[in-house]
């Protein structure tokens, strides 16, 4: 019995690399090296919803029906977010890294993952409260056309907003969060002027190049979907696309310590993955 339960998991695990092969060569999205536990658990998933039988099907399905890739690709998506999540952090963000960005003429934020945006406009009220919003540029990418749509509403259900406000609070919030919207029925529409300085635009991690010269790389929470390899690859994205003594942001399960790319930062808030790229490194 162990036996064949060892080939069915082993013949998975060969679909499902047959299955992101095909997505790649067909359609260019490379989901090859992200964690394998987490892609075999929204692949099967998203196969029993289907009503399909095997991984196979959902390779044709891939290859030939387009509304099926947007299915799959919405899927493989990282959507876990909210207004200030892990407030501490935002936290500490304004009070240790805020002073050294006041002294630049001028600050651009790369927002890498930013899903449908909460923790953009969160950075957005936090560069208000500080006086720096005017002087900024912050930067929301994503490889999900779906929930850029949806970052670039700035629409939220009005059901969370508790739970935002409590996050702003602990985070050190200097108003009323409820400044920041107004609500519509059953959502809250976000201040307009929290876009004014924002470009929602789409980017893969794994593809695309790098985005130069950012002051600050915020993406937290999502390199721990990808493997080993890809994890390097990304951090070394980072470190190109970062000025000299400027800040990288992980999530709190997220290091550079054991990267090929660890010599190049130095530990700025440790406790809280802020780091900073090494002058002239």
């Amino acid at each position: 019995m162990s036996n064949r339960i060892d080939d069915t998991s082993e013949n998975e695990d060969i679909e499902i690399r047959l299955l992101l092969e095909a997505i790649y060569l067909k359609h260019g999205y490379d989901f090859r090296n992200y964690s394998n536990a987490h892609m075999k658990r929204r692949i099967l998933q998203r196969m029993r919803i289907s009503g399909l039988d095997t991984i196979a099907e959902m390779q044709y399905r891939v290859l030939y029906d387009h509304e099926f890739l947007k299915i799959m690709l919405s899927d493989f998506s990282i959507n876990i977010t909210e207004m200030f999540r892990d407030p501490l952090f935002y936290k500490t963000f304004r009070n240790e890294v805020v002073p050294i960005l006041k002294t630049y003429p001028f600050i651009k934020i790369w927002h890498a993952g930013c899903s449908t945006g909460e923790e953009a406009y969160s950075m957005a009220v936090l560069l208000k409260e500080e006086g720096l919003y005017e002087r900024a540029q912050i930067f929301a990418t994503d490889f999900n056309v779906n929930v850029l749509r949806k970052a670039k509403e700035g629409i939220f259900p009005i059901d969370i907003i508790k739970e935002y406000t409590h996050n702003y609070q602990v985070a050190g919030g200097k108003a009323s969060f409820s400044d920041y919207y107004i609500a519509k029925y059953d959502s809250v529409i976000f201040d307009q002027s929290l876009k004014e300085k924002i470009i929602f635009a789409e980017h893969n991690l794994v593809t695309d190049g790098v985005f130069g010269e950012m002051n600050v790389i915020l993406c937290r929470n999502v390199l721990i979907y990808f493997d080993k390899e890809l994890q390097n690859r990304t951090i070394k994205l980072f470190l190109e696309s970062l000025s000299n003594g400027c800040f990288l942001c992980l999530g709190s399960k997220e290091t550079v310590k054991y990267s090929e790319w660890a010599d190049h930062f130095d530990p700025f808030v440790e406790n809280h993955n802020i780091y900073r790229r090494k002058l002239n490194s």
